[in-house]
Parts: structure tokens; C-alpha cells; sequence
């Protein structure tokens, strides 16, 4: 199970920081994603971090502003997100990949096996 928290409406120029429990499972077997879904888009891939927490990936248009990072003794994923701007604007959601190997991730949703249930961030102008 994977559970969001963190969303809220924040202004323009501000930071927030996006956190996901997993429970259930050994959390270290699993690469983790951050995707989002703006209102009338299709689902896209924001970050994501190796099960080793050794490489991370970014969308271009967040590259510089957001961090993608893992607790494993905590079993958390976060996003820390930074200078936000309006076309930031989605429900985020984190998922969890079993099958990419230890040091990569992968920005397909296809690959992904569990997801949580969403987390809302509005930036306004």
C-alpha cells in the first residue's frame, strides 16, 4: 500500500514536499516514481529513484527545482519541490516498480506495480 501526503494550494515561487508511505512489502525491492495528472492530461512521469537510491531522473521541466529521495528505515519516498509554478498544478501520485534493475528506474507507467491513491497540489499565479 502506498499512501501520499503533502499536497496543498501554495503560491507561486513556494516549495513543498510531497511524502509516500509503503507498507506491506520490503520497501528496498522497489524503484519509486513520482507521476502526475493535471485536469484534461494524460498521467506523466515526474522522478524517479532506484531501489539502491543510487540514480534519480527527472522530467526537463522539473530538472533544478524538484528531489526525488527514499527513507528506506522509514519506508518513505519524498519529492521536495521548489520554485513551483502554475503548470505544476496536478494530483501527484507515487508508484512502485519490482522489476527495474537495482541501479536504474524507468519513466513508463507501464512498469510501475503499485500505485497510491493521489495527492493534490494546486500553485496558484
Amino acid at each position: 500500500q502506498l499512501v501520499e501526503s503533502g499536497g496543498e494550494l501554495v503560491q507561486a515561487g513556494g516549495s513543498l514536499r510531497l511524502s509516500c508511505a509503503a507498507s506491506g512489502r520490503t520497501f528496498s525491492n522497489y524503484a519509486m516514481g513520482w507521476f502526475r495528472q493535471a485536469p484534461g492530461k494524460e498521467r506523466e512521469f515526474v522522478a524517479a529513484i532506484s531501489r539502491s537510491g543510487g540514480t534519480t531522473g527527472y522530467v526537463d521541466s522539473v530538472k533544478g527545482r524538484f528531489t526525488i529521495s527514499r527513507d528506506d528505515a522509514e519506508n518513505m519516498v519524498y519529492l521536495q519541490m521548489n520554485s513551483l509554478k502554475p503548470e505544476d498544478t496536478a494530483v501527484y501520485y507515487c508508484a512502485a516498480d519490482s522489476r527495474t534493475a537495482r541501479n536504474t528506474w524507468s519513466q513508463w507507467a507501464y512498469a510501475y506495480d503499485y500505485w497510491g491513491q493521489g495527492t493534490q497540489v494546486t500553485v496558484s499565479s
